[in-house]
């Protein structure tokens, strides 16, 4: 049978499954990444602090209130505290 002989429904549900099956693999692959990261990462000299998080909240949560009190105070136009400050890679990651 040709491929002309089907129909239109046909290759969209056809080109559903297949971006299903793409992002399943993303995941599977970002996984993958992080379980390496996690196992090799202390074999370089590296870890991970998983208190990170539970450790900075309250800072963070302090810093984003102030954050937002300027963006409600001066507007978009010229901001002067950025709220990605909370997120430092250096204390996620450190070397032992």
């Amino acid at each position: 049978m040709p491929i002309g002989c089907y129909t239109l429904n046909f290759w969209l549900k056809l080109i559903k499954k297949y971006q299903m099956y793409r992002f399943i693999k993303f995941i599977v692959f970002v996984v993958g990444l992080i379980a390496i990261a996690y196992f090799a990462l202390p074999y370089f000299g590296y870890e991970f602090n998983v208190k990170y998080i539970t450790e900075s909240k309250a800072e963070c949560e302090k810093k984003l209130k102030e954050c937002s009190d300027l963006f409600i105070y001066k507007g978009i136009e010229n901001p002067s505290c950025d709220p990605a400050q909370c997120v430092d890679k250096n204390l996620i990651i450190k070397k032992k």
